[in-house]
């Protein structure tokens, strides 16, 4: 990693913020010159004031904190079973190739394509939306995971084996700590995954508060501005829910890179 004097760290900071200023203006030309219909694009202004308001009135609360414990709750069972199940695939062959076909047929089904068989086992409440979340980023979880594993240092292993250090403390001090690099990469994918299913889940499965049902409900009756408020406000909460990752990989995986 390039050493970052204090000058880069400006420059750092300037670019951080160039595009999202860059796609404010336009926003702001496209608007005001109404050259797509205000109809279905508003104005920057009208937006960041409904967003605003939102907070003001504490109405948009609610709906970030029912989308935050889907998230979380899909988040976290997706962990429990996804990084075991790929560290013992990454380990024993015997295990991968009994798992494979199935990880791998279901792996190229589309998650939405899923909902109509969650909704039909699980029906329409909260278990549904935490079960499909758990499905579309537990996958992601258990293969970075059992790659971990198989791009760990064969090296260490062996030494670890010849140490005689097998079975649950050879995963606990070397193929686990080999893995957690990208076990994290498979987290920060994993986060953002689970935004994304439980909005959807929230737009066209039956709910009673969530950013999804918000923006859908906005969108059917036109109002734009509070729909992109929404949206912007979707895009807050999957920013901060990748920084936190981050911040979690930083503090555990202190090795990365050494």
């Amino acid at each position: 990693m390039p050493f970052l004097t204090p000058l880069n760290m400006k420059n750092k900071k300037l670019y951080y913020i160039l595009i999202p200023v860059i796609i404010l203006c336009l926003w702001q030309v496209i608007s005001f010159f109404k050259l797509v219909n205000p109809l279905f694009l508003a104005s920057p202004y009208d937006v960041f004031t409904h967003l605003i308001s939102s907070f003001y009135n504490r109405s948009i609360f609610n709906d970030i904190g029912h989308t935050l414990y889907r998230v979380i709750i899909g988040f976290g069972i997706a962990t429990i079973i996804g990084v075991p199940l790929g560290l013992i695939m990454g380990y024993s062959s015997k295990v991968y190739n009994a798992l494979e076909f199935t990880i791998e047929f279901f792996r190229g089904i589309p998650t939405t394509a899923l909902f109509p068989l969650f909704l039909l086992v699980f029906g329409i409440g909260d278990q549904a939306k935490f079960a499909v979340t758990a499905w579309g980023a537990g996958l992601v979880i258990l293969i970075n995971s059992m790659y971990g594993v198989h791009l760990g240092k064969e090296l260490r292993i062996r030494v670890a084996k010849t140490m005689k250090v097998t079975g649950l403390e050879l995963f606990r001090k070397v193929i686990f700590p080999e893995a957690l690099p990208q076990i994290f990469n498979g987290f920060r994918v994993a986060i953002s995954l689970s935004l994304i299913i439980v909005i959807v889940t929230e737009m066209f499965i039956g709910t009673e508060a969530g950013l999804g049902k918000r923006i859908i409900d906005a969108q059917l009756v036109y109002q734009t501005a509070d729909m992109y408020a929404a949206i912007l406000m979707t895009g807050v909460v999957g920013f901060l829910l990748n920084k936190i990752v981050m911040f979690v990989e930083n503090k555990v995986v202190h090795w990365k890179g050494k």
